[in-house]
């Protein structure tokens, strides 16, 4: 997407970038991580975990494409899958999978990560392929250019699935991909490779109806390759939201404000989609994504741009207008990413992984619904 500004606002972003930076420079100067943090006293934060309680092993394995910051791979790991092995093309992510699991077989980088240059039948006799094929060419904040858009990487997504023949697989994307701009591509090229091997079921889950703290729609493509297990299928159903439901009372959504653990100031509300830090004509330390999203960020005396790469230097850098200033930690646990699960580089490259992500909560909610059909439960 490009920027066209006038002359006026140019100078008038430069000179707010300036005095930013020398009032962070200020704030910043002699800080110490360990030194006590002043400002917003927090409470007890949200655990993602909490959401994700681990279950038994299930002696299903899985294949991950496109793994990212390894929202898929977590929430499949927590709900008994084992782990066959991870390709993705960024070496950044590949070192964030590492050092969370030094056990897994992670394939990163553009020579072995990059899912193109890869044959999969070593991979056959896998039970789940599962990832989420890049979202830009279906995005709404992209041209939407769909299969023209260098970045579909849906037909080697469907290779892997041919050269393997998992028992099920898991495919995630935007909602945008379910319009009718793109009935077509996903008739063409994801529906019928497949049709004649898989009965294909697709759908779309909001994450805050599982209890992320932030509001949040994807849509899944599940298959199963015997007619028993999709004849066995059920789509999550929500555990959170405001109302009751024929399988009885939900959970209270869990907000941005409680779930950060700020004090009450009389609004909490969901916090709005995270933007990736990969996205945009420049690396960027923020999380906003709209000006309807700013207003709500707004209301909720929270402010989603400059996030820092630690909660002391957060509050070391306090924001002009007094509103609480985000760290990665933050964002990721408004992510459903829980504290034990550490991102490496800057933090730009840290919010690209965490807005890039499958959130983990939603992954596992699939997961376990896709091994009660692979086991008959």
């Amino acid at each position: 997407m490009s920027y066209q500004l006038t002359a006026e606002q140019r100078e008038r972003y430069r000179v707010t970038s300036m005095r930013s930076s020398a009032r962070k420079q200020q704030l910043l100067f002699g800080h110490r991580e360990d030194a006590p943090m002043q400002g917003v006293q927090l409470a007890e934060r949200f655990d993602p975990n909490d959401l994700m309680p681990p279950l038994d092993a299930n002696d299903l394995t899985t294949l991950s494409l496109f793994t990212g910051g390894g929202g898929l791979d977590l929430g499949f790991e927590r709900a008994g899958f084992g782990h066959s092995a991870s390709f993705e093309i960024l070496d950044i992510c590949g070192e964030t999978l590492r050092i969370n699991r030094p056990n897994w077989s992670v394939r990163a980088g553009a020579q072995s990560g990059d899912v193109c240059n890869v044959p999969f039948t070593p991979f056959r006799g896998v039970d789940v392929v599962h990832g989420g094929p890049p979202c830009q060419p279906f995005s709404i904040a992209g041209k939407q250019a769909g299969a023209a858009d260098p970045r579909n990487m849906w037909p080697e997504f469907i290779r892997c699935v041919l050269q393997t023949n998992p028992r099920a697989f898991i495919a995630e994307n935007v909602p945008g991909l379910l319009d009718s701009k793109f009935e077509s591509f996903v008739r063409e090229n994801i529906v019928s490779p497949l049709h004649d091997r898989y009965t294909i079921f697709k759908f779309k889950l909001a994450a805050h109806d599982f209890g992320v703290p932030q509001a949040r729609r994807r849509v899944f493509f599940v298959g199963f390759r015997a007619m028993r297990d999709a004849q066995r299928w059920v789509p999550p159903t929500p555990t959170h939201g405001d109302v009751a439901t024929l399988f009885g009372p939900l959970l209270p959504r869990n907000l941005t404000r409680r779930s950060l653990g700020l004090p009450d100031i009389g609004y909490d509300e969901l916090a709005p989609t995270l933007r990736s830090g990969f996205t945009g004509p420049r690396n960027t330390t923020g999380v906003l994504n709209s000006k309807a999203a700013l207003k709500v960020w707004n209301q909720l005396n929270v402010w989603p741009n400059g996030v820092q790469s630690t909660r002391s230097k957060a509050a070391a850098y306090t924001t002009e207008n007094g509103h609480f200033r985000m760290s990665v930690d933050d964002c990721a646990l408004l992510q459903g990413f829980p504290a034990d699960w550490h991102f490496s580089g800057a933090v730009y490259q840290v919010l690209g992984q965490i807005g890039n992500s499958v959130c983990p909560p939603v992954a596992y909610v699939v997961a376990r619904q896709v091994a009660r059909a692979l086991r008959g439960e």
